[in-house]
């Protein structure tokens, strides 16, 4: 009998342990389950602000870059201004002719020079003879009567207007048909 008492009382250790086992093993269970969850909660917290610094970053960027252009634009748009009489002089010399073919070839030579150099810095000539009048890049400084030409087109020009960009650094002054 002592027997069957030690081997009941050995069973119960044996399904009290079993039982203390599981209840760890389930408790280690469900702390992992919770750790886990709070872990990719936590992952996907940190993965959202990456995204959006990241995004906010490539912002900056763009509107760095915009900016720095723009500041460029203007700048030689400013410094261009001041060059762009000095160009209607030459092309006026050119125009006026001289007898002297030397000195005409060294006057084409400096206004080449300073329009490459405009070039260079993306200015450009408004193109005008021809063209539809566009009151954002010309000046108009007459209206004429000329039944060879179609409505609001640019008959003749009196003076090269100049566009940086999207930018008019000196508006085409024109003379309009019809």
């Amino acid at each position: 009998m002592a027997e069957n008492q030690e081997n009941e009382n050995i069973e119960e250790k044996v399904e009290d342990k079993k039982e203390e086992t599981e209840k760890v093993e389930t408790e280690t269970t469900t702390e992992s389950e919770v750790l886990e969850k709070d872990i990719n909660k936590e992952l996907e917290e940190m993965t959202d602000r990456y995204k959006r610094l990241f995004a906010e970053f490539e912002n900056y960027k763009k509107r760095n870059l915009k900016e720095k252009e723009s500041l460029r634009n203007m700048l030689v748009s400013d410094i261009m201004m001041s060059i762009l009489p000095i160009i209607d002089n030459l092309e006026k010399a050119i125009s006026t002719g001289t007898k002297d073919t030397a000195y005409e070839e060294g006057i084409k030579m400096v206004l080449k020079q300073l329009k490459d150099t405009l070039t260079y810095h993306g200015v450009k000539e408004i193109e005008t003879i021809g063209k539809p009048f566009d009151p954002e890049l010309h000046e108009a400084v007459s209206h004429v009567t000329d039944e060879k030409l179609g409505p609001n087109t640019i008959k003749e020009e009196f003076r090269k207007g100049y566009i940086i960009g999207t930018k008019v650094i000196r508006h085409s002054m024109v003379i309009v048909a019809n």
